[in-house]
């Protein structure tokens, strides 16, 4: 549900800013040491898995840290994972947009193992940005800042060339459509919003590309209701979609399948705090879970859930 990103509703004017150097610490030498690590002993909220297709979830235990992990997302064509990073989410958002640690992270997996995560660098090392929300095919990415010199929340693009990424750029979409978090799937744009003309809270809507624009948007009714629906994640062949409902007061992982070119009524998958879903090639799940103590949530880690091999 990236709880973390709640700059998404705030409007933010950052300007003035010192010129600083952009150093990469490690995620830990970061945290404060009076978070309490959340585990699978001490959560009070586990996650419920409903499904006999996947393993008893578990903390993907070399991304996971007692800072808040969110935001999952593995592209169909890189071994990598991307994830937003935020030390410590007591803190404002106006603080967290002030420590270079705080951001998009990327683990890359060698031998079938993932490594220790890589911060990346979207903006310019002296000027401020909070980045998350990313979205990667190909070459590109996608991803919502909010950064100095801008108003608000933004999407913007980056390229990957030379093993970095660069020339990052606004990509704003057109304000009529309320792009929230997204996946892309051939020429089909899916995204969540709370625009007019839906069945009430956030949709799933998608929209078409037509001469190189995104027009006509679609509410995807089969999968959305009077409550809220988002981070849709669609499958490699477009034949299933992943994404986030609220389910008995905490956000939930929900599957719909696509039969006769329609999407079917969803099925849960796992419930009690479990957000944003993403896959690996093998089929494993992959979200993020936010451990809460006394209904205050102290951290997030992502955790997977291995299918079953038939």
């Amino acid at each position: 549900m990236r709880f973390i990103l709640i700059f998404i509703v705030i409007v933010l004017l950052v300007g003035g800013c010192a010129e600083k150097k952009l150093i990469a610490p490690t995620r830990e030498s970061k945290i404060p040491q009076d978070i309490l690590k959340g585990t699978p002993e001490n959560d009070q909220h586990p996650p419920i898995l409903h499904s006999t297709e996947y393993e008893q979830p578990v903390p993907l235990a070399i991304i996971s840290t007692a800072g808040a992990e969110d935001s999952p997302f593995i592209p169909e064509d890189r071994d990598e994972l991307y994830f937003m990073f935020v030390k410590d989410v007591r803190e404002d958002v106006h603080i967290q947009i002030r420590d270079f640690v705080n951001g998009i992270w990327v683990s890359k997996k060698i031998n079938n193992a993932w490594q220790e995560p890589e911060f990346v660098q979207l903006q310019n090392s002296d000027k401020l940005a909070l980045n998350g929300c990313e979205f990667v095919q190909g070459n590109e990415m996608l991803f919502c800042t909010a950064r100095e010199g801008y108003t608000g929340l933004h999407w913007f693009s980056a390229e990957y060339k030379d093993n970095k990424w660069t020339n990052w750029k606004e990509s704003d979409f057109p304000t009529e459509y309320d792009v929230g978090e997204l996946h892309i799937w051939k020429d089909e744009l899916y995204y969540h919003s709370n625009r007019e003309d839906g069945n009430g809270g956030s949709d799933i809507w998608m929209l078409k590309r037509i001469n190189d624009k995104w027009s006509n948007p679609t509410n995807i009714k089969a999968v959305n209701s009077e409550i809220d629906e988002g981070m849709p994640y669609i499958t490699s062949d477009g034949k299933e979609m992943w994404f986030n409902k609220w389910h008995k007061g905490s956000p939930a992982v929900f599957r719909s399948k696509k039969s006769n070119e329609e999407w079917q009524e969803p099925e849960l998958i796992v419930s009690s705090f479990a957000g944003e879903p993403t896959l690996d090639k093998e089929g494993n799940l992959y979200f993020v879970h936010h451990y809460y103590k006394d209904n205050e949530m102290i951290e997030a880690d992502i955790y997977i859930a291995y299918k079953i091999k038939e």
